[in-house]
């Protein structure tokens, strides 16, 4: 059978099929048309089998074209970027590099020094609380000094009226 006569026959198949009720669908023998894709396959001429590899070829060949074509130009930013590193860019880098260094070594000396003033201030508080807390210390001292005199001479003169009781 030709493919002409195949589809025909594909086309009766359809056409004796038996319509679902309210609807505009058909029961079909599903062998019989499995058979006949079957066979419409096997009478394809070569030429639409070939067709079908060129296409599949073609398509395989600009995908490999492309990836080299991609790798050509990456290889030619490469030599680009690597040419102008030679020249004015890295001349401006260092340039640039100078410049941040210094800002960087100026940044550290103003921190530096803040730090310094932090910790003398720092210093000079704590100074000051520890002269005013042995100033204390001191009254405190003299204050109880003078209440254990107080207390040790009113013990004294207990201890002697004591002893005038006796005799």
């Amino acid at each position: 059978m030709e493919i002409f006569e195949l589809l025909e026959s594909l086309e009766d198949i359809i056409e004796r099929s038996r319509n679902l009720p309210f609807s505009a669908k058909g029961i079909v023998d599903k062998e019989e048309m499995l058979d006949l894709i079957k066979e419409i396959r096997l009478k394809l001429p070569d030429e639409l089998k070939q067709a079908k590899w060129v296409k599949e070829e073609r398509q395989r060949i600009l995908v490999e074209a492309q990836k080299e074509a991609d790798g050509i130009v990456k290889e030619a930013e490469n030599r680009i970027i690597s040419m102008i590193d030679e020249h004015e860019i890295t001349r401006k880098a260092y340039e640039q590099k100078k410049e941040i260094i210094e800002n960087a070594n100026e940044r550290s000396r103003e921190i530096s020094n803040g730090t310094k003033e932090y910790a003398d201030e720092l210093l000079s508080q704590t100074e000051d609380v520890l002269t005013k807390t042995l100033d204390n210390l001191g009254q405190n001292i003299s204050e109880a000094l003078r209440l254990m005199e107080i207390s040790i001479e009113d013990t004294i003169k207990t201890v002697q009226n004591s002893r005038r009781e006796l005799k």
